[in-house]
């Protein structure tokens, strides 16, 4: 279960107000099944993708949840950047408990998968924008959750990067669920069984895919 609390997230305006994202929304996330968060510009997606994965807290209100969540895949924020990417990557395993050899497979898997060459050991903070992406969205699938948090997946990598990160969404779909926020129809498409639109400080879930995406579409842009 994924449950929402009298969620509430503002952020300060430059003329001293502030900007209420979610005000007291509770909500519960269909269970067992693959989710695409959609809604407008401004609507609070990726907001809500950070307080599910940690990354950000509330004002107020509390997730509750019995399910492992992923950080947001592909967050290359977090990195040190006067360390390598071996070296965050150490970090890591050591947050979630892996040591010796445990660690040594997660390093070679983000490694291989990032192909980075020798940057792999070099100051991640002389990363290219595009390989920061890959360690990130490497590291991300190196460990095992109930639920992966996408944000624009789409959008990490040249063509053939996103096809081999499609791949793996496909292997980790054998055992995990994702939600994901995208602006690509198709991947909704492909990835979920059912729709979230967040509008308005509000969430509404749809069971038909198709019937989610048409009512997103058919929104208005938050302004």
């Amino acid at each position: 279960m994924i449950i929402l609390e009298n969620l509430s997230k503002s952020y300060p305006l430059a003329n001293g107000g502030r900007h209420d994202v979610f005000k007291n929304l509770s909500f519960t996330f269909p269970e067992g099944c693959s989710i695409g968060l959609l809604g407008p510009n401004g609507a609070g997606k990726s907001t809500l993708l950070r307080i599910l994965g940690g990354v950000d807290a509330p004002d107020s209100g509390r997730v509750i949840t019995d399910k492992t969540i992923s950080w947001p895949v592909g967050l290359s924020g977090g990195f040190q950047g006067s360390l390598s990417a071996r070296d965050n990557i150490k970090f890591v395993c050591r947050v979630y408990g892996y040591t010796g050899e445990a660690m040594r497979e997660k390093i070679a898997y983000v490694q291989e998968f990032a192909e980075i060459g020798e940057y792999f050991d070099q100051p991640v903070k002389n990363y290219s924008s595009g390989m920061r992406a890959r360690i990130g969205f490497g590291l991300s699938m190196a460990f095992d959750f109930d639920y992966y948090l996408i944000d624009e997946a789409g959008a990490v990598g040249d063509p053939i990067f996103r096809e081999k990160s499609k791949k793996v969404y496909d292997e980790k779909k054998a055992t995990s669920n994702v939600i994901i926020v995208s602006h690509q129809m198709p991947e909704i498409r492909s990835l979920c069984q059912h729709v979230v639109v967040v509008q308005g400080g509000e969430a509404t879930v749809y069971e038909d895919v198709e019937e989610g995406i048409a009512a997103y579409q058919n929104k208005k842009v938050v302004v």
